[in-house]
């Protein structure tokens, strides 16, 4: 797909194709400002047709507008599969929540992505285009960018789609199209261990956050599989190889979960993993879904817990919850529309 290739990659497609090099930078431009193949005018209709088959058709099948600004956009593509991203809008810019897979096959309990698990990866070119469609949608061009920040935490887990995510984060901070820092990119994983090391090696500087959801090994095991195979003590070493060659604080990510991981001596716990180590803490409350029979806690109990935590030295905050009327909010993304949205 052409939405996967780098400007010079774009000019050398043209070049093979019997065009000129210019044609290819018109394509690439029409490309990064989420024009369809028919509103590209500086195109023959015979050009188009011809490209019509290598051109990006994704498209914003539907958005839900919360009621404190949200939007949650429905993206869907020729094979018919459909992901969700989130955008929102705060004081220091625009964050995009994006997908990174189709379903997926983490398992995690407390999470709508994984209900039917996973579909298909997505190509970076799939990734880019949420970015692009969005930025447009709110009126923002490739030099004036309404999306300035980016998480990767929609449905499925990056790592697990690891050569396309790279090649999607190089794509989409890249001086030739849209430009987002890496320094503006979070990018989140429940921890797929040899992964965070190859993101540290390869070269990558984006805020690595890690779904980590228990203070000790059995205890993740109840609610992420994943726990099955990679240690807490395990994760924490990768994190700390991650920040040595990055320089980028790690953020943890602790979803507390009604009578399962949520009391104080849990706060006291994960402080001794954590201490002497800079990262911060980002305590979510659980954002509950229909098919699982996971209870939140209140507000209150998530600050008392972030409090534990700053006394065991842990840096810590409580997520504030948006889009949460839309299915919008952290943990409920999934690739389906719910009857009573169409």
């Amino acid at each position: 797909m052409l939405a996967d290739l780098t400007k010079k990659e774009m000019e050398d497609y043209a070049v093979a194709n019997g065009m000129p090099a210019f044609r290819g930078r018109q394509i690439f431009d029409a490309i990064y400002s989420a024009q369809s193949i028919d509103e590209v005018s500086v195109l023959s209709k015979n050009l188009k047709e011809k490209l019509r088959q290598d051109y990006p058709e994704y498209k914003i099948l539907r958005k839900f507008i919360s009621k404190d600004g949200t939007i949650k956009y429905v993206f869907s593509f020729p094979d018919g599969n459909i992901v969700e991203g989130v955008f929102m809008k705060y004081k220091y810019g625009n964050t995009l929540c994006l997908s990174t897979q189709v379903g997926c096959r983490m398992g995690c309990k407390f999470c709508a992505s994984t209900l039917k698990g996973l579909i298909r990866n997505l190509s970076a070119g799939e990734m880019l285009g949420q970015v692009l469609l969005v930025n447009r949608d709110n009126g923002g061009t490739v030099k004036d960018r309404k999306v300035t920040n980016l998480v990767l935490m929609g449905s499925g887990e990056p790592l697990d789609n690891y050569a396309e995510v790279t090649k999607f984060l190089r794509l989409v901070s890249s001086a030739d199209g849209i430009n987002i820092s890496q320094r503006n990119i979070s990018l989140s994983t429940c921890g797929l261990v040899p992964k965070i090391y190859s993101l540290a090696d390869d070269g990558f500087s984006v805020t690595l956050t890690i779904s980590l959801h228990a203070s000790n090994d059995e205890m993740r095991r109840v609610s992420m599989p994943v726990a099955n195979s990679y240690k807490i003590e395990e994760i924490v070493k990768a994190c700390k190889y991650y920040f040595e060659k990055t320089g980028r604080r790690i953020v943890f990510e602790y979803t507390l979960l009604k009578g399962v991981n949520d009391n104080l001596e849990n706060a006291k716990e994960l402080g001794k993993i954590l201490k002497g180590f800079p990262c911060h803490v980002n305590i979510i409350p659980l954002n509950e879904v229909k098919e699982r029979n996971l209870k939140a806690t209140t507000r209150a109990e998530c600050y008392a817990f972030s409090k534990a935590l700053e006394k065991e030295g842990i840096s810590s905050t409580v997520r504030r919850t948006l889009g949460e009327d839309i299915g919008g909010a952290c943990g409920q993304l999934r690739n389906q529309i719910l009857k009573g949205e169409v």
